[in-house]
């Protein structure tokens, strides 16, 4: 394989980088399905405070991320590239969002991270959901789940198989696949933010605190059945048309910017004019 084919990644993955990933994700996971997870003698299945107490954890969780993620190698360079790519996701995102779920950002998201590996994509994604909330005005209790949703989708997209040898249309029907089934699973995650908010109400798709786990996962189904898969399905359609029309132009233009911004060639200073005579 020649240099040039090789896969080059904007950020490497140190074991401090990988532990704090696994922390925060695993975290997320609870702070997600604790209605679902929590059983019926468990305090937590009865508190109300459960989300805002994971919404105030979870930026803190981030952050702790990111700058572990830096300080392994996230380089003035490729501060630059996510700095770029969060802005263009941001300024993609108000083009369709709230409309039949019609999101460009998630396509861009995917091919970022396939590009550039699994932890500039977890920043990447982060940073540029935190970008789009401000620029919409959409800064809420639900803004850290959206961050580390969209984290999980842009550096899943790095860990998917063949990054150094698939490419073409090969490459395209994977990432289509990939950024079908997340745009689904976005949905359907994000759901579990904003569900237990309704408990309580006279209604067949309520979370109901204590009950056990069939009946609440019953009612939560019905509850994305009801209320989001308009939405998700479009964007899965979206991100599919997308990622084929688009998808190789923008996956040259990345590999070709990250091979120009050479990440992994070593700096070395030398003084002007050469090294210093010594005789």
């Amino acid at each position: 394989m020649t240099a040039s084919a090789r896969q080059v990644r904007a950020v490497r993955l140190g074991p401090r980088s990988v532990a704090a990933l696994c922390l925060v994700s695993a975290i997320g996971v609870v702070a997600f399905g604790w209605p679902l997870l929590a059983g019926s003698g468990s305090g937590l299945a009865h508190s109300q405070d459960a989300p805002w107490l994971f919404a105030a954890l979870l930026p803190l969780l981030l952050a702790v991320v990111v700058a572990t993620i830096g300080d392994r190698g996230l380089d003035a360079k490729a501060i630059a590239m996510v700095g770029v790519l969060a802005a263009a996701g941001a300024a993609l995102r108000p083009l369709g969002a709230g409309t039949a779920g019609i999101e460009p950002m998630f396509f861009l998201m995917v091919l970022s991270g396939r590009v550039l590996g699994p932890g500039f994509g977890f920043v990447l994604g982060s940073v540029a959901m935190f970008a789009s909330a401000l620029l919409t005005g959409g800064v809420g209790p639900w803004m850290p789940f959206q961050m580390l949703s969209m984290g999980w989708v842009s550096m899943g997209a790095g860990l998917l198989p063949g990054p150094d040898q698939w490419r073409g249309r090969r490459e395209l029907l994977l990432l289509a696949g990939y950024g079908a089934v997340a745009s689904v699973g976005y949905g359907l995650v994000m759901n579990l933010q904003g569900w237990p908010y309704i408990g309580g109400l006279a209604s067949g798709v309520s979370f109901v605190p204590g009950d056990p786990l069939a009946a609440n996962l019953t009612r939560y189904l019905a509850y994305c059945l009801a209320t989001s898969l308009g939405w998700d399905l479009p964007r899965a359609v979206v991100t599919v048309v997308l990622t084929f029309a688009l998808g190789g132009t923008v996956l040259k233009a990345l590999r070709r910017a990250t091979r120009r911004a050479a990440f992994e060639a070593p700096v070395a200073f030398e003084a002007p004019g050469g090294p210093p005579d010594r005789s």
